[in-house]
């Protein structure tokens, strides 16, 4: 299915799920950090290897099935998908600081202090996450408890993402946002549903109960 039609360069817990089921609705097939968990042809490894290869990746291989791709580990090569697939669109999903780091503080980062988050999968799971994701800011405490270079990077983030990206081909989308602004970016008819609102710190939780099974 690919090549990629939309790219999300917004770090995780920035409303990246609610936004891949909007793409879907709008009629993509989106890629997401869940895919690692969901789908059985995605290999973490690829991941890890595209960093440890400078960010070279047979893309087209990994995103087969995937005709738009958010969250990580998408946005930490969003440059090197961006130059894959010019034609591609750009969205930057943003959220203020200190709600982004409340939010992965109490997800992202407690799946990794979990004791029961362990195993040969879980492990490789790992590595390509601290390759990928603020190169391991997110899994280290000692790291992570610098609470201000930690938001810090988030904010660098978004900010270098918008310098990079051309104007025309860049949405910045606001948390809590609907249907219009994107459908409008994207060409596409406002659905007439609900834009979804999903995968809230307690909805992460009992997912990750569910996708722990495939690290034993």
């Amino acid at each position: 299915m690919a090549p990629l039609q939309v790219i999300g360069a917004g770090f995780g817990r920035t409303a990246t799920d609610s936004l891949r089921e909007a793409l879907n609705i709008l009629g993509y097939n989106t890629h997401h950090m869940k895919c690692m968990f969901m789908d059985p042809e995605q290999n973490v490894d690829d991941f890890y290897n595209a960093v440890q290869n400078n960010g070279e990746a047979d893309w087209d291989r990994i995103y087969a099935k995937y005709d738009a791709a958010v969250d990580w580990p998408t946005c930490t090569f969003y440059k090197e998908l961006m130059a894959k697939y010019p034609d591609a669109k750009v969205i930057l999903t943003v959220r203020t600081a200190d709600s982004w780091y409340k939010s992965v503080k109490n997800t992202i980062h407690a799946q990794h202090m979990n004791p029961h988050f362990k195993g040969e999968n879980a492990e490789k799971f790992k590595r390509m996450t601290d390759a990928v994701v603020l190169d391991g800011i997110l899994t280290s405490p000692e790291r992570f408890a610098k609470e201000e270079e930690v938001k810090q990077a988030f904010l660098d983030h978004n900010e270098e993402v918008k310098h990079y990206v051309p104007a025309d081909k860049l949405y910045v989308m606001q948390i809590g946002e609907g249907w219009e602004g994107l459908c409008k970016f994207l060409g596409k008819d406002i659905p007439e549903v609900p834009y979804p609102r999903g995968n809230s710190t307690e909805q992460f939780t009992e997912n990750l109960k569910l996708f722990s099974q495939k690290f034993v």
